[in-house]
């Protein structure tokens, strides 16, 4: 038998004086408050009384501190998945405002639904889509948690519910520490669930890809 569900877990609140858009930048941990905000993020889960039958996370700093607590709570310890990293970026370790100010970058914002400044969104869709079936597959019984990246959570969440992948960043229903639920019948998955579980007030979130 494979999973009964699956939560795609995003990250807490990065430490990120500088607000630059950290990309797969090394080094970048979470806050106090995103520690917090993981616990949280675990708690609810754990909460929903719902046995997990495997845990993976992004092989990134923040996601691996943001898994920490889930397996404080259920006693299991990740497995590291490349596939559900967050994309790449031209823009990385740049303030985006002051970056977008600058006539040389314009060149990478000509084609938005590719996205023509990083990985392409139907590459993300694919790599996730591919992580998320062999959790699946692989786990006997219980619910599977992967602790994730806000675009690759989002982009997952519009493919599945059959929308363009073009998407206005700052419009996306992903925030940090936040939980997105999904079923799978035969080759197709289902959403059916998403919570925000953390306390976001005041938080900084301008980090994400």
């Amino acid at each position: 038998m494979p999973a009964d569900r699956l939560h795609l877990v995003r990250h807490g609140e990065v430490h990120n004086p500088r607000r630059v858009l950290y990309g797969r930048l090394p080094n970048y941990r979470l806050s106090a408050a995103g520690r917090k905000m993981a616990r949280q993020a675990a708690e609810y889960v754990h909460g929903l009384q719902r046995p997990i039958g495997a845990l993976v996370c992004s092989p990134l700093q923040r996601t691996q501190e943001s898994a920490e607590p889930f397996t404080q709570l259920l006693g299991i310890a990740p497995v590291i998945d490349e596939r559900v990293i967050e994309p790449t970026n031209v823009f990385e370790g740049k303030r985006m405002r002051r970056a977008l100010l600058n006539p040389l970058n314009w060149r990478h914002l000509r084609h938005p639904e590719t996205p023509s400044w990083g990985e392409p969104y139907a590459q993300v869709i694919a790599r996730m889509d591919a992580a998320m079936t062999d959790a699946w597959t692989r786990t006997s019984s219980g619910d599977v948690v992967i602790v994730s990246h806000q675009l690759p959570i989002w982009v997952t969440h519009l493919h599945v519910a059959g929308m363009p992948a073009k998407h206005d960043p700052r419009k996306r229903r992903c925030a940090l520490s936040s939980v997105t639920s999904f079923e799978r019948t035969g080759d197709s998955w289902a959403e059916v669930g998403y919570a925000e579980p953390a306390t976001a007030v005041g938080s900084v979130d301008v980090g994400a890809v």
